[in-house]
């Protein structure tokens, strides 16, 4: 069998086609959990603390040109190390919610499970064959008249 073969044998098995699909799911839902983060957690959050975006958070570890604007883009443009924690904040915030709400899943997810397990069946009766061995025996057993 060719390296064509083999992958063509290894592409099709259940499991690739799961990563894959998975992959896709999880790419659609990271953009679910960004926009949830960027649109409606982190404005919550920047007018608690009277910020209104934290991507724009950043500490100037050089010195500016003079006359550049003390923006992060224009720090950046200039070639000036800033330390842009906004940034970082915003990305462990989108972290936190999306392993939240991937525990919630699975947590319901394994209810459903539990919940669907069938209820132990009663103990199968002894094979056939053993029943007619053992009539057999107690036949045995009998005095014959």
């Amino acid at each position: 069998m060719g390296m064509l073969g083999e992958f063509r044998e290894f592409a099709v098995k259940g499991n690739v086609i799961d990563l894959a699909v998975g992959v896709i799911i999880g790419a659609a839902f990271g953009k679910i959990v960004d926009s949830l983060v960027g649109d409606l957690i982190m404005p919550l959050v920047s007018a608690l603390i009277g910020r209104v975006d934290f991507s724009n958070l950043f500490l100037v570890l050089g010195h500016p040109p003079s006359g550049t604007a003390m923006t992060l883009d224009a720090l950046k443009k200039a070639g000036v190390p800033v330390l842009a924690y906004g940034n970082f904040l915003t990305i462990v915030v989108n972290f936190l919610l999306l392993a939240f709400i991937i525990f919630l899943m699975i947590k319901q997810i394994n209810r459903l499970k539990r919940q669907a397990a069938p209820t132990t069946a009663p103990p199968a009766g002894p094979p056939e064959d053993v029943i007619l061995l053992r009539e057999i025996r107690d036949s045995l057993r009998r005095p014959q008249a």
